[in-house]
């Protein structure tokens, strides 16, 4: 059996429909094992015949693949297993309303940062398409760290440092983005995306589902 993704990106309306229904939800997490409909409808105590219908939704949309067949006393059942750890839903779901950093004028706010996320996260999400259906493995490059700032004033002085450092490195290593006669540059183009926010307290609820008492 192939190895399961640790994570997979969503960008059709059926698999994103499919994902966000608590019910299915809940099945997800109960096939990160290979199970049948039965054996799920047991662990979850509903009923077989709904959840047989569930299952056969997840597999339609393809969050969910075929793992074989076990006997269960005169009858052989149908098995299924997730065809990822977790998902994710791709920017390219809102088409035109999704978020551009185009179109935020703060290049230092929030909104911006939220928007270079999602164009990442969206063109990403098209690139490892493409590799996976070539058969090639997508070379990237990430780093995660988590520090501290006492002032405003340290704050700015690793910001001016560290963009420097980027345009230094970037000089450096980087071959031009386009020629002498205007046209682009030899090799692959990449995208750096740099970002720095602060992290919200651990455990802390988030405010959006947060039920809020009428005065």
């Amino acid at each position: 059996m192939a190895a399961q993704p640790s994570f997979e990106l969503l960008s059709s309306t059926a698999s994103a429909a499919a994902v966000l229904h608590p019910l299915r939800q809940r099945i997800l997490e109960s096939l990160a094992e290979p199970d049948s409909a039965a054996g799920v409808a047991r662990r979850l105590r509903l009923p077989r015949q709904r959840l047989n219908y569930h299952v056969r939704e997840l597999a339609r949309a393809g969050l969910l693949r075929r793992a074989g067949r076990r006997r269960k006393r005169n009858m052989y059942e149908q098995c299924y297993v997730a065809t990822a750890r977790g998902y994710a839903l791709s920017p390219e779901l809102l088409g035109r309303l999704g978020a551009d950093p185009r179109r935020v004028e703060d290049t230092f706010s929030a909104a911006y940062l939220l928007a270079l996320a999602a164009q990442l996260q969206a063109e990403l999400g098209r690139a490892s398409r493409e590799a996976t259906a070539q058969g090639k493995r997508l070379t990237t490059l990430s780093m995660n760290s988590e520090f501290r700032f006492e002032s405003a004033g340290q704050r700015a002085e690793f910001a001016r440092a560290l963009e420097a450092a980027v345009v230094d490195v970037i000089g450096r290593f980087a071959s031009p983005a386009q020629r002498a006669d205007g046209a682009a540059g030899a090799g692959r183009p990449y995208r750096l995306v740099v970002g720095c926010y602060p992290v919200p307290p651990r455990g802390a609820p988030d405010e959006s589902k947060v039920e809020r008492k009428k005065p």
